[in-house]
C-alpha cells in the first residue's frame, strides 16, 4: 500500500523471511486490530486481514499533496480533515507542510491512537502529534461528518481498503451516496475531496459526480506489484 516518494515505478522489495511477530491484539468497535511487525515493517490487520504497513507511503502521502493542489489558487493555511491515522504516513506528511492551517484526524480505533501515543507506531508521528496545528479525535468518521459544526477546505479519505475493497463492512457506507454527501457538508465551497483506493473505480467516479461533485478525476500510483494505487479527487461546487 505505501510507496517511495518518487515518479517512478517502485522496484519490489524483499520479503522478510521470519514471520511476522504479533506485538498486540485488542477488541475494538469493528472487531479485532492487531499491530504486528514483519521484518523492518509494522503492520495494522483488521479481523485477520491486512489493512497497511510501514513499507513505505508513498500513495498516502500523494493523498495529502493531490488534495492541496487541487484547492482553489489563494487558499491560504487550508484546513484539513483525515479520515483514518493508520500507520500515520498522511498524518506526518500534512504537518511537515507549512501551507496546511488546522490538521484534524478521525480515527475511530482507539487501539491505533494509542500505538501512536504510546507505542510501536509513536516515531511515525511523534512530530507531527506535536504540532500545534495537529488534533486527533477518537469517532466514527461518519458520525463526525454529520454531526460537527466544523468545515474544511480538503477531506482526505484513507479508510479501509476505498470503495470497491472494505474490510469492515459498515465502511461501505462512506463511498456511498448518503456518506459522501456527509463528506459535502463538512467542505467548504470549492473544497476538494481526495480519496485513496487499493484500485482504480470507474463506477465510484460515477457516485462522486451523482453526489453533485465536480472536477472528477482519477490519479493513478504505481506500486510494486499489481493494479497501481488511486487517488479519487473531487470538488465541492463554489
Amino acid at each position: 500500500m505505501p510507496h517511495p516518494t518518487t515518479d517512478a515505478t517502485p522496484t519490489p522489495r524483499p520479503t522478510p523471511t521470519e514471520p511476522p511477530v504479533t506485538l498486540d491484539t485488542r477488541s475494538g468497535p469493528a472487531g479485532d486490530i492487531t499491530l504486528r511487525r514483519h521484518g523492518p515493517h509494522l503492520q495494522i490487520i483488521a479481523n485477520g486481514c491486512f489493512l497497511m504497513d510501514t513499507s513505505d507511503g508513498r500513495s498516502e502521502r500523494r493523498l495529502v499533496d493531490a488534495a492541496h493542489e487541487a484547492l482553489p489558487a489563494g487558499r491560504e493555511n487550508p484546513a484539513v480533515l483525515i479520515g483514518g491515522l493508520g500507520v500515520g504516513f498522511s498524518l506526518a506528511h500534512a504537518a511537515a507542510d507549512p501551507h496546511w492551517g488546522p490538521i484534524t484526524v478521525v480515527e475511530r480505533e482507539p487501539a491505533v491512537i494509542d500505538w501512536h501515543r504510546t507505542g510501536p507506531l509513536s516515531p511515525y508521528t511523534a512530530d507531527a502529534r506535536a504540532d500545534p496545528r495537529t488534533r486527533i479525535l477518537e469517532a466514527d468518521l461518519i458520525t463526525y461528518v454529520n454531526e460537527t459544526s466544523d468545515t474544511y477546505d480538503a477531506l482526505c479519505l484513507d479508510i479501509d481498503n476505498g470503495p470497491d475493497w472494505t474490510v469492515t463492512e459498515d465502511n461501505e457506507t462512506l463511498y456511498s451516496p448518503s456518506g459522501l454527501a456527509g463528506c459535502a457538508r463538512v467542505l467548504r465551497p470549492g473544497g476538494v475531496l481526495a480519496v485513496w483506493s487499493a484500485q482504480p473505480s470507474p463506477e465510484f467516479e460515477g457516485t462522486l459526480r451523482n453526489a453533485g461533485f465536480q472536477q472528477v478525476r482519477t490519479e493513478e500510483i504505481p506500486v510494486a506489484r499489481g493494479v497501481p494505487d488511486v487517488v479519487h479527487l473531487a470538488v465541492r461546487p463554489g
